[in-house]
């Protein structure tokens, strides 16, 4: 892993000239108490803090995920933080970039913000976490409140997540229907980021009485899965009034089938419901991020296939009074892009991770902000109350989970959701801690 690297000329600050200015003044003026047109040093009311330039990037018009609501976020809070005096007085400065979901799009990105000067990487996605931390790690950059879909954003030392990202997501989808499916299909993504998806289910299905999915592997890019719905079907239940599944034991339970296909569960669950009817007791399930309140209004609400669905996310649900701040930014300061959703994973990821930069900026009380103060201010421990959005976020050792795969995790809570009437509603109340099957899983992978 590469180290910390400083420049041995480092550029002279806006702030750090009107010092000196002062400073030379003051000299001349010998023995003058105040110093006439030096205004007010910086940190006071003068509004002379330097600004604060960050990056936001994610995937945009690709054939796979994409998650335009998070650089459109980004952008949003960039105008909240102007109209509202900036982040601790510095102003906030948002660099966008389309990480097209290719490890060459993502390095671009990541050398994009070395190369304009960013402090931080926030609120992003991407699974090609070795293409972009590399660079970000190079230049001492925090990546902060990625969206959890790559391995790196939970090892690397310059990571700060604020969720558990697909692993956490995965692990609490299996205990949520441990008691509650006879047996279990995973369709998942034919892909590296895919292949830690059924450990993790499994490892939630044994915290109750379930028993071992079935893996059925897709093509990220896939327009039809009609022959992973059909082995899904198959695989996740018998048939009704058979009292048994495909196993030897009783199980009147029905059979769950989860889609975890991210932008492509949409064409799955299109695949699923055009299957003929063949009697079986099968519920769909998913997590956020591959289902949320648009795909279950797409498919036709409490009509659709999604009615009944259990499903697993980070955070509470969308109509939750707790994103009630989000919210009002989104409202007064998107000017209407609809690219913007409150209830997106990615959108309510990216404010989350806005958050933390907030809290660390206004922890430091400086006039210039480095990447390093930054890293420094969140290692010191300092503690990012969300509104009860999360558990209060700290990134000090005794928070972190130390398992092997996910070091850095130190939000360990997911939330179990149900669509009922065709709304995404809390099926229980409050977190779920996943740390005992995430840790689990990583001692048995």
């Amino acid at each position: 892993m590469t180290g910390w690297r400083r420049s041995s000329s480092p550029r002279p600050s806006r702030t750090n000239w009107v010092r000196a200015v002062c400073m030379s003044t003051a000299v001349a003026a010998a023995g003058t108490s105040l110093v006439t047109g030096c205004g007010v040093f910086p940190g006071g009311t003068g509004g002379s803090r330097e600004p604060v330039t960050v990056m936001t990037f994610a995937p945009i018009d690709t054939r796979t995920t994409n998650m335009p609501g998070m650089p459109a976020m980004a952008k949003a809070y960039a105008r909240w933080a102007k109209a509202n005096g900036g982040l601790d007085g510095h102003e906030l400065r948002v660099i966008t970039c389309n990480e097209e979901n290719t490890p060459s799009g993502a390095a671009t990105c990541a050398r994009r913000a070395v190369k304009e000067g960013a402090v931080a990487v926030v609120g992003s996605y991407s699974q090609h976490g070795d293409a972009f931390m590399a660079p970000l790690e190079a230049a001492g950059i925090p990546f902060i409140g990625g969206y959890g879909i790559s391995e790196e954003e939970f090892s690397s030392y310059l990571s700060y997540p604020v969720n558990g990202g697909q692993a956490a997501l995965l692990a609490g989808n299996g205990q949520q229907l441990a008691d509650v499916c006879g047996k279990v299909s995973l369709v998942r993504p034919n892909s590296l980021a895919g292949d830690e998806l059924p450990g993790l289910l499994n490892a939630g299905l044994a915290q109750g009485n379930g028993r071992e999915s079935t893996d059925i592997l897709a093509a990220e890019d896939a327009t039809d899965f009609t022959a992973q719905a059909k082995q899904a079907r198959k695989k996740a239940g018998g048939l009704t009034g058979s009292g048994t599944t495909s196993g030897s034991e009783s199980d009147d339970r029905p059979g769950c089938v989860t889609a975890a296909l991210g932008d492509r569960t949409e064409t799955f669950v299109d695949s699923f419901r055009r299957l003929p009817e063949d009697s079986r007791k099968i519920r769909i399930s998913s997590v956020v991020g591959s289902v949320g309140q648009p795909l279950i209004d797409r498919t036709g609400g409490r009509n659709g296939p999604l009615e009944g669905a259990y499903i697993t996310g980070w955070y509470p649900d969308a109509a939750d009074p707790r994103w009630g701040e989000m919210q009002k930014v989104i409202r007064a300061h998107a000017f209407g892009d609809n690219l913007i959703d409150s209830a997106d994973a990615g959108v309510q990821t990216t404010w989350i991770g806005y958050t933390v930069l907030k809290t660390a900026i206004k922890s430091l009380d400086t006039d210039e902000i480095t990447p390093s103060k930054i890293a420094r201010a969140l290692d010191d421990g300092v503690r990012v109350p969300t509104g009860g959005l999360t558990p209060t976020l700290r990134w000090d050792y005794d928070d972190m989970l130390g398992a092997p795969g996910f070091p850095r995790i130190v939000n360990r809570g997911v939330t179990f959701q149900v669509v009922r009437d065709g709304r995404l509603v809390a099926q229980k109340p409050g977190f779920v801690d996943v740390s005992k099957t995430l840790s689990k899983s990583a001692s048995e992978g």
